[in-house]
């Protein structure tokens, strides 16, 4: 999938847009490395959008941290 940025943009609002979680900017980033050095973007950048599992945690941390009990 790709995204067309819109002026002001930034990474962890695409990421809220796209995913609806600000926590997957590497995600953006590491599909778009020749942009990583923009903090703010203008208008009319394409970026690739990779396709993401979905996170089945409900507390939303990584399995390591959640407790058995």
């Amino acid at each position: 999938m790709k995204y067309t940025t819109i002026q002001g943009d930034m990474w962890d609002s695409i990421a809220y847009k796209l995913y609806g979680d600000v926590n997957r900017v590497d995600v953006l980033i590491a599909a778009n490395p020749q942009h990583r050095k923009i903090y703010i973007f203008s208008a009319g950048i394409e970026l690739e959008i990779p396709d993401i599992e979905e996170n089945t945690t409900p507390s939303g941390l990584p399995p390591w941290k959640i407790s058995d009990g």
